[in-house]
């Protein structure tokens, strides 16, 4: 369809095709204005449920189709008769999807008509959500995601009948593409989780976690892992890393280039790095307090000893960033805030008022969901793996159903995404209670709202000096939540936006010369105000880090004795990068 010769006029598309696709976007728009009628009605029922507004005012919806059925009219108009027709306005967004860069869905009449029509029902749909009025504005959220979700999973490209490069795919290879795909989901229904990246391509200690080190303690929840100096000279005062147990700890040790604990150490660091374990039926009892006392002060006090220091300097990434920030708070009311020399945090949240797409998970229905899904007391790591996907549908779900499922294709040999189903357990009393007490009632921002270990913790105690870093396009920790931190804190801080997201953002080695990150010395009270005031420095923020860690303490200790793994009090267990990393 798309090899037409230059200068050959296009087969114009028939008026039968065009009613027909007519029809089916007016009947879609219709069927879901109905059903979110219906649910909105059915939920008035239940106690405390938002409902229709009493009485209910139908101008917003009528004047909705109204406008959809004239936007439709003006799509007929432009390929019936292109030259009485009303010039079309390409949204940049619309232009720049890359879902539709092939050229096949402009060059040809019928797909770049479906295309059309599938923006416009799209556009009209968001647009009728946006006018209903009277709904609990949470509601609105729920109806807007689950909205755009729909849009995403309905996209032409999703479907064989409805995609040029599928159907030109198997007819260039005679069905084995079709055939090549549905083995890929096939594979993908038997494992209950989606493939990403290429399988095999990666093994840990073989071309990822590679950065040599010793595990030198295992406890129930944890290994310590501690790495070997390249340097003659390291700082005097360690560092602790505490990756979030939601993920494998590798992703701050991922390909030797990409690797964020390889290059620490070559900066003269003497790193260490907590391996979570995968929960599984004998964690059923792990609270958040374990993460806290015997997961993060533990390895704290275990560096101290095994290194004879006073302090060490920490980093927490997302929920172990937001467990960071409760283990400072609970040292400050114990009087021992000095066993903490500097606190960094990446995209970690401590005030979840404005926490972004995941809080619309939050709600009952997921806490009993959760209740279901954990009968031997822990969450399989495959439900949150989907969630997350969900944030990002459009990229982590259904970009993979129309390249690996219906095209067939193989599979990328990406580090990152190979990473990203690595996915680990969660004990199921923790998450349920990280769920209720943070996200849905924000008690962590709270003075003495929440408790850990039997003592009430209040972050504006805490004035160890923190460096925090957001990402700019994060979905999962948005940059807004993440400056909240800034509003609790009281000793010295400083605030770094990266560019990209949650993890792009994070892992982005100076070597790469990516994205970019903007810094402002000025104390302002809004993310806004801080983005307004902003210089912006090209490439990684990473170097930006180290300068500020040795302003906080820059004496340096040969590196010899006990700051060689396993040459201390703590014998080597084995190699990094464990046995908990490989657990499923």
């Amino acid at each position: 369809m798309a090899d037409q010769e230059k200068g050959e006029s296009a087969t114009p598309p028939r008026l039968e095709d065009l009613q027909h696709w007519t029809w089916v976007m007016g009947r879609m728009q219709q069927m879901m204005m109905e059903h979110g009628l219906d649910l909105m009605q059915a939920a008035g029922g239940k106690t405390g449920a938002p409902s229709l507004p009493a009485p209910f005012d139908p101008t917003p919806a009528i004047r909705a189709t109204a406008d959809f059925w004239a936007d439709t009219m003006k799509l007929w108009q432009r390929f019936l008769d292109p030259a009485h027709a009303e010039p079309a306005a390409e949204p940049p967004e619309q232009a720049s999807d890359r879902r539709f860069k092939a050229p096949q869905w402009r060059d040809d009449p019928v797909f770049d008509f479906i295309r059309q029509s599938y923006f416009l029902i799209a556009d009209h749909l968001v647009k009728g959500v946006d006018a209903i009025e009277g709904v609990d504005p949470r509601q609105k959220e729920q109806i807007r995601f689950a909205t755009r979700g729909f849009i995403d999973a309905m996209s032409p490209t999703n479907f064989p009948a409805t995609n040029p490069l599928v159907l030109e795919k198997a007819i260039e290879t005679r069905g084995e593409s079709l055939l090549k795909g549905l083995k890929n989901m096939m594979a993908d229904l038997s494992k209950g989780q989606m493939t990403q990246a290429a399988p095999g391509a990666f093994e840990l200690g073989r071309n990822i976690a590679t950065t040599p080190g010793k595990v030198v303690k295992r406890t129930p929840l944890y290994e310590l892992i501690h790495y070997a100096p390249t340097t003659e000279q390291v700082g005097r005062t360690p560092l602790v890393i505490f990756p979030p147990w939601i993920n494998r700890y590798y992703i701050l040790d991922l390909t030797p280039e990409k690797s964020f604990v390889r290059w620490a150490v070559d900066q003269g660091l003497s790193v260490f790095v907590v391996s979570w374990k995968s929960a599984d039926a004998s964690m059923k009892d792990v609270v958040w307090d374990d993460y806290v006392q015997h997961g993060q002060i533990d390895a704290i006090d275990t560096v101290r000893e095994l290194l004879d220091v006073p302090s060490v300097h920490t980093i927490g990434y997302c929920v172990a960033g937001t467990t960071l920030a409760a283990t400072l708070a609970l040292l400050t009311a114990r009087g021992e805030a000095e066993k903490v020399a500097s606190a960094t945090f990446f995209t970690a949240q401590v005030d979840f008022t404005q926490a972004g797409d995941l809080n619309l998970f939050v709600d009952d229905d997921q806490m009993a969901l959760i209740q279901s899904l954990s009968p031997e007391g822990f969450l399989d790591g495959r439900y949150m793996a989907a969630t997350f996907n969900l944030l990002r549908g459009r990229d982590l779900i259904w970009n993979y159903v129309a390249n690996n499922y219906l095209m067939g294709a193989d599979y990328a040999p990406f580090d990152l995404l190979h990473w990203n189903g690595d996915v680990t357990n969660l004990p199921a009393k923790w998450h349920k209670s990280y769920l209720s007490d943070l996200y849905r009632d924000n008690k962590l921002a709270t003075p003495g709202a929440i408790s850990v270990a039997g003592t009430p913790i209040d972050l504006s105690c805490v004035k160890t000096p923190a460096y925090v870093q957001a990402g700019r396009e994060d979905h999962i920790a948005p940059a807004e939540s993440v400056w909240k931190i800034t509003h609790h804190f009281t000793g010295p801080l400083r605030f770094v936006l990266a560019g990209s997201g949650h993890i792009a953002g994070v892992v982005n080695p100076p070597a790469a010369g990516k994205y970019q990150y903007w810094t402002n010395e000025a104390k302002v009270p809004t993310l806004a105000d801080f983005i307004a005031g902003a210089s912006e420095t090209k490439g990684s923020w990473w170097p930006d880090w180290r300068q500020w860690l040795t302003g906080i303490d820059a004496e340096t200790v040969p590196a010899k004795g006990a700051r060689i793994p396993g040459k201390g009090r703590l014998p080597a267990i084995e190699d990094a990068p464990g046995s908990y990393v490989r657990t499923r």
